[in-house]
C-alpha cells in the first residue's frame, strides 16, 4: 500500500504544532522535512524545518522523513542524528564524487538511519544504479527541487518505472519514493508506476480536511 510522507514546507508557524498533530490524527505515515541550505537549491528554510523537527520529535512518535538539499551534508546529517529520524535522504547532485556518496550511505547507516540518495528530474538513472544495493530508498524528484506547489513532470514517471522494472529484475528490496506535485490528479499514474512512499505538500496542507486529503491521496 501507498505510503504518504507529508511535506511541511507550508506549515504556518503561527499554528505548526496543532497542524502537526492534526496531520498525525489524519493518517499520515511520515512527516516530510524539507531541508534547504539557499545554496543547491534557492529557498533557506534550515531553521524553521530544525524546529519544527525538533517540535514534532516532542509530541509524535510517527518518523521523520528528512530530505537534504543541501550542499553542506555531512553537517546537515549531524544536526539531524539527535533527532532518530527513520529516513536520510541526500541528493546525489550535491556530491563530489561517488566514494563520497558511499562515505554518506555508510555514514548515515552507522548510525542506525535509513540511508536514501534523490535525483533531480534531468539527472539519469545510470548514475545511481551502483548505489541502489547500498540503499533503502531513492528520491525521484518529480519537480524542480527547492519549490512547493510545481506541477509534476510527466517524464520523471517514466524514470520512475523504469527504477521500479530494474529493482525488481535485480531482486533489490530498494523503496522508491516520489517528490513533486503529487495530488489527487497524479496520485494514481504515481501508484501505477510502483512508488511506494508519496511525497505531498499543498495539496494536504491547504485541505480543509486533512483525513480526507490523505485517505484520497491513499
Amino acid at each position: 500500500m501507498l505510503e504518504i510522507s507529508t511535506s511541511i514546507l507550508t506549515v504556518e508557524e503561527k499554528s505548526a504544532t496543532k497542524t502537526f498533530y492534526d496531520l498525525e490524527v489524519a493518517g499520515t505515515d511520515y512527516y516530510h522535512i524539507d531541508v534547504m541550505d539557499g545554496k543547491f537549491v534557492e529557498k533557506n528554510t534550515e531553521k524553521i524545518m530544525y524546529e519544527y523537527a525538533n517540535t514534532i520529535k516532542q509530541i509524535s512518535n510517527l518518523p521523520l522523513d528528512v530530505h537534504l538539499m543541501v550542499e553542506n551534508i555531512k553537517e546537515n546529517i549531524d544536526r539531524y542524528l539527535p533527532l532518530s529520524p527513520s529516513i536520510i535522504t541526500f541528493h546525489y547532485e550535491a556530491c563530489t564524487s561517488d566514494e563520497e556518496v558511499i562515505k554518506f550511505i555508510n555514514y548515515i547507516k552507522g548510525n542506525n538511519i535509513k540511508p536514501a540518495i534523490s535525483i533531480k528530474p534531468a539527472t539519469s538513472l545510470e548514475k545511481i544504479k551502483k548505489f541502489l544495493p547500498m540503499l533503502h530508498m531513492v528520491l525521484v524528484m518529480t519537480v524542480e527541487p527547492g519549490k512547493g506547489g510545481q506541477k509534476l513532470i510527466p517524464e520523471t514517471i517514466e524514470k520512475t518505472k523504469e527504477l521500479k522494472k530494474y529493482l525488481k529484475e535485480n531482486n533489490l528490496e530498494t523503496y522508491i519514493e516520489v517528490d513533486g506535485g503529487v495530488n489527487k490528479d497524479t496520485i494514481n499514474m504515481v501508484k501505477e508506476a510502483g512508488v511506494d512512499i508519496a511525497v505531498a505538500g499543498s495539496s494536504i496542507i491547504s485541505a480543509n480536511n486533512y483525513k480526507q486529503a490523505i485517505n484520497e491521496l491513499k
